[in-house]
């Protein structure tokens, strides 16, 4: 075997494939193996020329002596396993496409011929498992033209493979959901909703403070709030003070000059959503209060967030029609915002994480703020609800003492503002 002289084949190969000659190249490629059988360039040529030929056991021959001879080379094993599919042997390219992924697991081109395979397979689960490793791969990114067709069919088989599994697992627990508290119940169906795609997980990203090991909840159950019952009674009372408000609305986003208002550019100094204010930042108005008397001595005897110079808040909160709340998070999640509906058209709605609620008329809401929610008044009418702030309640007594300790601390530290 003389290197110079397989060189020069090659180089005559090329020259012939640039002029359009692919009898020429097959020969030049075949005087290659005469001089030596395990060339994977002359063998992964002529094999896939045979498969452009339509003798796909050819290819298969020639490029399982490719693979052989270069066994690193992750291009000869899929040419060798689209000559296999080809072949109709659907078992030796699904052993070429592990042998890929063996070399590189995130191929995408393998992963798609490998979820593919398992399609033809009826084998559902594998293949909805293979077109996910595929997604999270390209993520959010636009995929090549070439592999976006596949791609898209493959979130048609993710989708229909979640909706089957969701059905059979509908059957296991049936009977065990309905022996769950409220709050258990929520968690497992959160739990279920994640694990089939219904819905993702959103962190909580307070701007602010963030205090760890508090439960990740959307919704909080009623439970924690014992008091809400009382607030929710008080429904009639404080629609009527509220309706009296003709007023002292002032819009809610007032970002000061110079500051980048980001996702606030079209509710920045608007009235689409405007607020009144009994309490703002731990500090009573009581101009504004004097306006809503009953209102007012209600909030001060509910447990609401009380820290100097920063809570409670406690505000009449209007949604004009058409107006939408953009996605964004609160400061802390030491705090939980409570939502008093009092003016609920239709088509109106505040999301929060991955649930998305109807405020209805006199009934809470109460949700982390710091988990990313949105709101929309799609309606023909004005939206409005009474806001409050109280304490997380995974606080205990001796934390709440240290966080208004801790904030004391803060604006000492920092001085007058």
């Amino acid at each position: 075997m003389s290197a110079a002289e397989i060189a020069r084949f090659y180089a005559a190969a090329d020259t012939a494939r640039a002029a359009g000659k692919p009898d020429a190249v097959a020969r030049h490629m075949a005087a290659v193996l005469a001089l030596d059988p395990a060339q994977p360039r002359a063998l992964n040529t002529l094999g896939l020329s045979a498969l452009t030929g339509g003798d796909a056991r050819r290819a298969v021959e020639l490029l399982a002596r490719a693979t052989a001879a270069a066994p690193a080379a992750i291009e000869l094993w899929l040419n060798r396993a689209n000559a296999e599919r080809v072949a109709g042997d659907d078992d030796a390219e699904l052993i070429s496409l592990d042998t890929a992924l063996a070399l590189d697991p995130y191929a995408v081109v393998a992963l798609l011929q490998k979820a593919m395979n398992r399609e033809r397979a009826h084998d559902m689960s594998g293949s909805a498992r293979t077109y996910q490793a595929v997604v999270s791969i390209v993520g959010s990114a636009q995929p090549p033209l070439a592999l976006a067709a596949a791609i898209a069919h493959g979130r048609e088989v993710i989708a229909a493979e979640r909706r089957a599994l969701g059905d059979t697992l509908a059957t296991f627990v049936a009977d065990g959901r309905q022996h769950l508290d409220a709050t258990a119940a929520q968690r497992f169906d959160q739990c279920l909703d994640l694990l089939l795609g219904r819905t993702q997980l959103y962190p909580s990203t307070p701007t602010g403070l963030f205090y760890p090991g508090l439960p990740l909840v959307e919704f909080f159950a009623r439970e924690a709030f014992p008091w809400l019952a009382e607030l929710e009674a008080a429904t009639p009372v404080i629609q009527r003070e509220f309706a009296a408000l003709v007023e002292g609305f002032a819009p809610y986003v007032a970002m000061p000059p110079g500051a980048p208002v980001n996702q606030w550019a079209a509710l920045n100094g608007s009235l689409d959503w405007s607020a009144l204010f009994l309490w703002r930042d731990g500090v009573r108005d009581d101009a504004n209060c004097a306006r809503c008397p009953e209102t007012a001595a209600l909030l001060e005897r509910l447990p609401l967030l009380d820290i100097p110079a920063r809570g409670p808040a406690a505000f009449f909160s209007v949604l004009r029609p058409g107006a939408h709340i953009p996605p964004h998070v609160g400061v802390t999640n030491i705090r939980t915002v409570i939502h008093l509906p009092l003016v609920v058209p239709a088509a109106c709605a505040i999301r929060v994480g991955g649930q998305t609620r109807a405020w209805q008329l006199g009934t809470a809401l109460a949700f982390d703020d710091t988990i990313e929610h949105e709101a929309w008044n799609r309606s023909a009418e004005p939206r409005a609800v009474l806001i409050v702030d109280a304490w997380n309640p995974g606080l205990n007594g001796g934390e709440r003492t240290l966080l208004r300790d801790l904030t004391r601390g803060m604006d000492a530290h920092a001085g007058p503002r």
